[in-house]
């Protein structure tokens, strides 16, 4: 069986990542959306609750599961004994730090391989940090989050201003 794990910080959950997900989940036996805590990063929603958000539009994906980590991807790999990351690319600024990313991976453990998947192109603007810029400015974020989340997106950026 090929596991493969699709990382992130998902806060919250965009149309172009869950785009990525179902692409993923045709490819891959199992596909584990692993929510990670990214410490550069001021979130929005906590883990647990961007985890539950995750599972609120992933339902019908049969083969897709969503867990959280606090740790290295790399020993989250194997304790599952995956092999596969997936990392969706935007743009050419993506690549450059994803690919690092990916070296260093594989630098920490040999057996893990990076895939890359462009994102289609009417998600190539799209980022959870935008989608969170605009909800808080009260902007329309339909469209950039799956529809059964935009109420808690919405009210969850009321909040944290």
């Amino acid at each position: 069986m090929k596991t493969a794990i699709y990382p992130g910080s998902f806060d919250p959950i965009t149309n172009g990542h869950l785009d990525v997900i179902k692409r993923s989940a045709k490819v891959f036996d199992e596909v584990i959306v692993l929510v990670l805590v990214n410490p550069n990063k001021k979130g929005l929603f906590d883990i647990d609750e961007r985890v539950k958000l995750i599972e609120k539009v992933i339902g019908s994906l049969k083969n897709v599961k969503v867990q959280s980590y606090k740790g290295l991807l790399v020993n989250f790999m194997r304790e599952q004994k995956a092999r596969v990351i997936i990392k969706g690319l935007r743009a050419i600024s993506d690549f450059e730090y994803e690919f690092q990313m990916a070296l260093m991976n594989n630098k920490l453990d040999p057996n893990v391989e990076t895939f890359f998947m462009m994102t289609r192109a009417e998600y190539s603007y799209l980022s959870s940090s935008s989608v969170r810029q605009v909800a808080e400015f009260g902007g329309c974020i339909e469209g950039l989050v799956p529809d059964e989340i935009i109420n808690e997106v919405l009210s969850k950026s009321k909040t944290f201003k």
